[in-house]
């Protein structure tokens, strides 16, 4: 009884020490975020003023504004093809090409980020040079490199779904009369819609904190948000920096905690749907 006794402690803080190296660093830049001096190691008392800082500083607010809709095009565009090559990799069997597609996808995965944001560099200015696109390096570019980056996150997530899929479901609903296509929005889509709100949600967080890519494909006027911070904290790391940090953690989990919500209530309609079949 002592052993287990001992085991049981010893994994409890092991849990512990864990949750603290993991979450500490961020509970201490959000504390020192509302701290009223300059310095953000010595606390100075409580403030909000950096938070007003923060609205008034228009560079901050142009790259968020930036790295918000590229990460929001990244993530729509990134799930349709990596759902497509996913479906493809799981459903068609051992075609032409199969091989192939399954190196392309997970390529970007293992790929350092360094050769692929070089590499994507070297291709738009030789397309620029040939075909005159795309002109110069912005927005474009860098949604382009970032979808070539998050679609191998949702095609391996869409992939590991399908994988473990009952075909029974949609081979009872084409034996009723339903098109393939019928199948596929009926059935196949809401029993996969968690794998793609995760794929969402990745592609679109891997897109905010994208910065070795996005620094190779931007060009002048286009500096993300992350491209920003990085410059900043070289010169030093300021309280409205901390403040920035704060509202991003604070938008993250919510979008985890409506995502957590949202693949929760779906999972409970499919067991719903699941039962009414079974009786």
């Amino acid at each position: 009884m002592s052993t287990y006794n001992q085991r049981s402690w010893f994994r409890i803080t092991a849990l512990a020490f864990g949750f603290a190296f993991l979450y500490v660093p961020i509970l201490s830049l959000m504390v020192y975020s509302f701290n009223k001096s300059r310095l953000v190691t010595v606390w100075g008392g409580f403030s909000t003023e950096w938070y007003g800082k923060l609205f008034e500083n228009e560079q901050i607010l142009q790259a968020a504004w930036l790295s918000l809709r590229i990460a929001t095009i990244n993530a729509t565009v990134a799930t349709i093809l990596g759902t497509c090559a996913g479906i493809a990799l799981v459903r068609f069997g051992k075609f032409r090409g199969r091989n192939l597609l399954s190196i392309m996808t997970t390529a970007p995965l293992i790929m350092p980020e360094v050769i692929t944001g070089l590499s994507l560099l070297l291709l738009f200015v030789a397309l620029e040079q040939l075909v005159g696109w795309p002109e110069g390096r912005g927005m474009t570019t860098i949604t382009i490199a970032h979808i070539t980056l998050t679609m191998s996150y949702v095609t391996v997530i869409v992939q590991s779904r399908l994988a473990s899929f009952d075909v029974s479901l949609e081979e009872a609903a084409m034996d009723l009369g339903a098109r393939p296509a019928k199948v596929f929005f009926l059935i196949t889509l809401p029993i996969i819609a968690p794998a793609l709100l995760s794929g969402w949600l990745l592609a679109l967080t891997i897109s905010l904190d994208d910065l070795v890519i996005t620094s190779f494909v931007a060009g002048p006027g286009s500096s993300t948000l992350p491209m920003v911070i990085f410059s900043k904290v070289r010169l030093g790391v300021s309280p409205d920096i901390n403040a920035l940090a704060t509202i991003m953690i604070g938008l993250v989990a919510l979008c985890v905690i409506v995502a957590g919500i949202a693949m929760a209530r779906q999972q409970r309609i499919h067991q719903r749907e699941l039962q009414l079949v079974n009786t």
